[in-house]
């Protein structure tokens, strides 16, 4: 395994004294992540119009298990996986490696579509890190060559160059070989052998190339040279050890690791030995502090990103706004029943607002009792349930919420019959699941004379993506009570633990998880905001139901489930 600078120096384990150092451009010389990242964005949502799905590598064929995992959610959802986005620490290169392997064909039609976006994206840039200019410098001052080989296109490259630090670097760089400029991109070895036959120099050890990514070691391994990541992102040594692990990619070992280019530096001058001059010595750049990885942000304890789930065996799913959009019919029906309230006898079992868990729930139940209908922001918003409007009005009073759901069942019959998907790639993410090995099922407080007809005509069909179903009206009571779950578990001959999850986006359907002792996750296709999370959720004694994740749409969630599967135990 790779070892740190100091390890190696240490070590007194020397590299070659350079005659040549050759530089990746983005992510090791300068930071332009932000137009990098968009245009990927908008690169990957074309891979249909590209052609380019029939050429994504089958999972079992990644290099490692998060290559497996971008791979898996690229393939349903044509976008990063939203941990990628965050971190910011891999490249292009590194992405469509992943995802098309040695694939030339591949490799090139999306280099070609990438640089069409990052037309639409690319201006600001800045060096990656303090001091890069001096640096660079002071290379040149110890007699040795320095250049730029990059993925990035002529077209952007030399703009670039001009536009950072006010064009200082314009003339810096002895040469430089940009991806469109040669046959094959990175990692094949081309503009590196071109690189150094243009300087009249021999592409061996004497040549080192410092990049940022697994692609850069590729391509220095491939062309012979001595092979330096700079470690930008500042991985811990662990990411290190998977990367770059005996399965994975063994043979691109990077030779030295560092973490700044004084660092960089260090390594030159202990090669050089003797050779330099004391004069030389005393015109190096000062040193800097050593570069400090960002401050973590702090998410919410239900945030993706750091809820500790098990991975699930059973994913069961409410179904209306979660799976499935049928809020104009429900919220027809809701408000007819409404104007019925007195004639059902309801009126009178309305809460006492000193009852409500919050000012909001107070509101609505004012509102319903002077008007006999929904709040009309309630129906434009259209971001809650007909169930949660009734366990607000209602509490716990299960036989007044029995009669509204029975009143409301009679007035859907004059509605139902449209259900779309709520997403557009809900059901790939459902097949997704079944290849995964999962058993899947629905849970739903919809009567099944109404959900029968909507799985089968949801989307061309849903009826085979499902182990179990469980409705409303198959149970002696709905959620928020725990029988739908029970029942589920019975048809599935399971026992109940944090491995079953249930995945629904009404507090509801959280109370009736946690109640049965499973995971709850909430889905919030509504896009609440955190403030109002913690309304609805504020873990009281006497509220103390909470999500124990939150996602906010199925490309988050099933970049979740991917997540859980990477960490879950092995045999």
């Amino acid at each position: 395994m790779p070892n740190t600078t100091q390890a190696r120096i240490e070590n007194s384990v020397l590299l070659p004294c350079p005659k040549l150092m050759l530089f990746d451009w983005h992510g090791t010389l300068v930071d332009t992540h932000q137009a990098m990242y968009q245009a990927i964005e908008e690169m990957l949502a074309q891979l249909d119009e590209l052609d380019l799905v029939r050429h994504l590598l089958p999972e079992e064929d990644a290099k490692t298990e998060d290559d497996e995992k971008l791979i898996r959610y690229i393939r349903i959802y044509r976008h990063l996986h939203p941990r990628v986005l965050a971190e910011q620490r891999i490249s292009r290169t590194d992405v469509f490696d992943a995802i098309f392997g040695d694939n030339d064909e591949a490799n090139q039609i999306a280099h070609k579509a990438y640089n069409d976006c990052y037309r639409h994206h690319y201006g600001s840039v800045k060096p990656f890190q303090d001091g890069m200019y001096e640096y660079l410098i002071y290379l040149k001052k110890l007699g040795i060559k320095i250049g730029v080989v990059t993925n990035r296109s002529r077209e952007f490259l030399d703009p670039e160059l001009e536009m950072v630090e006010d064009g200082r670097w314009k003339d810096l760089f002895d040469v430089t070989l940009c991806g469109d400029e040669m046959q094959r991109y990175k990692p094949a070895p081309d503009a590196m052998l071109q690189a150094a036959k243009q300087l009249n120099l021999k592409a061996d050890e004497h040549l080192w190339y410092v990049g940022d990514s697994v692609t850069d070691m590729m391509t220095a391994t491939k062309a012979g040279v001595t092979r330096v990541f700079y470690n930008g992102a500042l991985w811990a040594p662990h990411w290190f050890e998977q990367v770059f692990a005996d399965h994975a990619h063994h043979h691109y070992d990077p030779d030295i690791i560092i973490d700044d280019f004084d660092e960089l530096l260090d390594l030159v001058i202990t090669s050089k030995g003797a050779d330099i001059t004391q004069d030389l010595l005393a015109k190096r750049p000062d040193r800097l502090p050593p570069r400090q990885p960002k401050a973590e942000h702090q998410e919410p304890d239900w945030h993706p990103a750091v809820a500790k789930l098990t991975y699930p065996k059973v994913i069961l799913f409410d179904w209306h706004a979660t799976l499935v959009d049928t809020l104009d019919a429900m919220y027809h029906a809701v408000d007819d029943m409404l104007k019925e309230l007195k004639e059902l006898g309801l009126l009178e079992h309305l809460v006492d607002t000193a009852k409500c868990k919050s000012p909001d729930d107070q509101r609505l139940v004012e509102y319903v009792r002077d008007n006999l209908s929904l709040h009309p922001k309630i129906k434009i918003d259209r971001k809650i349930s007909r169930t949660d409007i009734f366990e607000i009005l209602f509490a716990d009073n299960y036989v007044a919420k029995t009669l509204a759901h029975k009143g409301f069942t009679e007035h859907y019959r004059k509605y139902y019959g449209t259900a779309l998907p709520f997403e557009a790639n809900v059901k790939n993410m459902l097949e997704g699941l079944r290849k995964l090995g999962l058993i899947v099922g629905v849970i739903t407080n919809r009567d099944r004379e109404f959900f029968v007809h909507e799985l089968n005509t949801v989307d061309g069909g849903w009826a085979h993506l499902f182990d179990t179903e469980i409705c409303g009206d198959d149970t002696v009571e709905r959620k928020p009570h725990t029988d739908q779950i029970l029942k589920a578990a019975e048809n599935l001959n399971i026992t109940l633990g944090p491995d079953i999850w249930y995945v629904g986006d009404s507090t509801t359907d959280v109370i009736a998880a946690k109640s049965a002792g499973i995971t709850s996750v909430f889905f919030n296709g509504a896009q609440w905001d955190l403030p109002w999370l913690n309304k609805i959720f504020p873990g009281t004694e006497r509220y103390p139901y909470k999500p124990d994740v939150v996602v906010n749409d199925f490309s988050e969630f099933w970049a979740l489930v991917l997540s859980c599967r990477k960490n879950r135990p092995r045999n």
